[in-house]
């Protein structure tokens, strides 16, 4: 891929994902928040494609867009928070959210597209290679980065304790 078409398809998801995350934060209804965080993680996965890091890319869709959105969207039809009040007051949003949606997928889809169609695969071009195996990138992850990665499992396991205590205290309260 030419390092210009690169440059598009990287200006293309900077703006989905910087839309999207804008919209996220916009929405009134939980679930609508949740899904779109999920264009904005798929969106990081196409732009980790793009810097040829395919096995993350394929770990962000997997493990962010898959199992910790599917945790999300349990924990808010778990505390019944489908409502959030008061965030944004713009009567008729929902048709604007949906164009907006559409838009940015459409972005989304054009811009993978054309980096899968630039990409040149098959073509027998000259790259560098590097050793982006799961297993070397596992390797590397615990070599150097084994106290961030105890740090955000301690943290998240305080977050999940957390909401039990603050659930349990709301039922005892009803």
């Amino acid at each position: 891929m030419g390092s210009g078409s690169v440059f598009i398809v990287f200006i293309l998801m900077a703006l989905v994902s910087i839309t999207s995350a804008i919209m996220m934060l916009l929405s009134k209804n939980a679930v609508h928040s949740a899904l779109w965080l999920v264009l904005n993680f798929t969106a990081i996965a196409v732009l980790y494609v793009v810097l040829n890091a395919p096995f993350i890319a394929m770990v962000q869709i997997t493990v962010y867009a898959g199992a910790i959105m599917v945790l999300f969207l349990f924990v808010i039809m778990l505390l019944g928070a489908e409502q959030l009040q008061g965030i944004a007051g713009v009567e008729g949003s929902e048709r604007y959210h949906r164009a907006v949606a559409f838009v940015l997928v459409g972005l989304l889809v054009a811009g993978f597209g054309f980096a899968l169609a630039q990409s040149g695969v098959g073509s027998g071009g000259e790259t560098a290679v590097i050793d982006a195996s799961p297993s070397a990138l596992g390797l590397r992850l615990f070599e150097a980065y084994v106290l961030p990665f105890e740090v955000t499992g301690v943290l998240l396991l305080a977050a999940i304790i957390g909401v039990a205590v603050f659930t349990r205290r709301k039922k005892k309260e009803a």
